[in-house]
């Protein structure tokens, strides 16, 4: 009996492993809204693969949605989505008509792209939006809004426990604005599983450093190495969040998650067969470089009010900051007490070997443009 919990430990961290790479990738859309005194017009991007579970659009059942399937089903698909889209302005509704239908490339895949319009009857002061998206068929959906309105930008983000939100259109409260996007960083260091596997791939090691006495870490010398590797990556994404969120530096997005898988690869490898040595801050900044241009593809989509650039590009960085640091809270006390057992050995080898299994099928996945893992 006491040897059998280490087992089940490890088959319960490998299971969430293994539920990570087959869960879907979160699911987003994408709202765009532009008010002009009582007219609203914008466009809404909905990942055709939640669409397909919703209305079933695959026809002929052959698991590849073609153009002429998703047009063929326009009606159905802007019935669904404006069924579940609301907004009101001075008690007033602002009914929306959907207007024509086009498909766009995300990282992630294709989304249907409908363009709206819609009458509030008089100018909009506050608009009060009720957003209801697959509320019932998946609790973690996610909608990113961004509404412009007189060279100003707002944003908010909705799920089904906060479907109703009243966007004001005067000048927006800064301070709201930071906390804003905070917020959106916390809550996509959380749902970025590569940036998370990549990161406890080389904080495995941490606990497990010798001395050169040959005596096991001591908790203070697996702090400083914690230390080193997490202040390294964050130093590097935030250099080139940062550029990229400024619009001096930009690379294909594709490259960018081809490579950020690669380095899931080499970190999960390095704990089976060291490559690094002692090199592993190194390693976390090199490829932080890369993993700062994923998270400012992420903030691309959410936007970046030009009136207030500088404090929500900082504030979101702070937000995916504190989100890191909550993950290594817990991790690095759990891995310091389990340092010694059987479990941490497993999961520093047969553990590692799961993670760089799966992220090399993410790697062929954004290099050859195809589909394994639904994530």
């Amino acid at each position: 009996m006491m040897r059998a919990w280490p087992r089940a430990l490890l088959l319960a961290a490998l299971f969430w492993v293994h539920a990570l790479a087959h869960a879907h990738k979160p699911s987003d859309s994408y709202l765009t809204l532009d008010v002009e005194g009582a007219q609203v017009s914008g466009q809404w991007d909905i990942a055709l693969r939640d669409l397909d579970f919703a209305l079933n659009l695959d026809d002929n059942g052959d698991g590849e949605l073609t153009w002429d399937e998703v047009r063929s089903e326009h009606k159905a698909i802007a019935g669904y989505a404006l069924a579940r889209l609301e907004l009101t302005a001075g008690g007033r509704s602002c009914p929306l008509v959907a207007g024509e239908q086009l498909v766009d490339k995300h990282t992630d895949g294709a989304y249907t792209v409908l363009r709206l319009t819609a009458d509030c009857g008089r100018p909009v002061g506050v608009l009060n939006v009720s957003y209801r998206l697959f509320a019932e068929l998946d609790p973690q959906h996610k909608g990113l809004l961004k509404i412009n309105h007189g060279g100003q930008l707002s944003t908010a983000i909705f799920s089904p426990d906060q479907p109703r939100q009243a966007m004001s259109l005067a000048t927006p409260n800064r301070l709201q604005q930071f906390a804003d996007y905070v917020w959106h960083g916390v809550w996509h260091i959380w749902i970025g599983f590569d940036h998370i596997l990549f990161l406890l791939s080389l904080l495995l090691p941490a606990v497990l450093v010798r001395s050169a006495a040959n005596e096991a870490t001591t908790l203070r010398s697996a702090l400083f190495d914690v230390f080193k590797v997490v202040t390294a990556f964050t130093l590097a994404h935030s250099i080139t969040l940062t550029l990229a969120g400024l619009q001096v530096v930009s690379l294909p997005s594709r490259l960018v998650e081809a490579s950020i898988a690669a380095s899931v690869v080499l970190a999960a490898l390095n704990n089976i067969h060291p490559m690094f040595g002692g090199r592993r801050p190194l390693v976390a900044f090199v490829f932080g470089l890369i993993h700062g241009f994923g998270f400012a593809g992420v903030l691309a989509g959410l936007g970046l009010p030009q009136s207030s650039l500088v404090l929500c590009l900082f504030g979101f960085n702070f937000g995916v900051e504190l989100g890191q640091l909550a993950i290594v809270a817990v991790f690095v006390p759990l891995a310091y007490l389990l340092r010694a057992t059987w479990f941490y050995r497993q999961l520093m080898t047969t553990g590692s070997a799961v993670i760089a299994a799966i992220a090399a099928v993410w790697l062929a996945e954004r290099v050859f443009d195809f589909k394994v893992l639904p994530m």
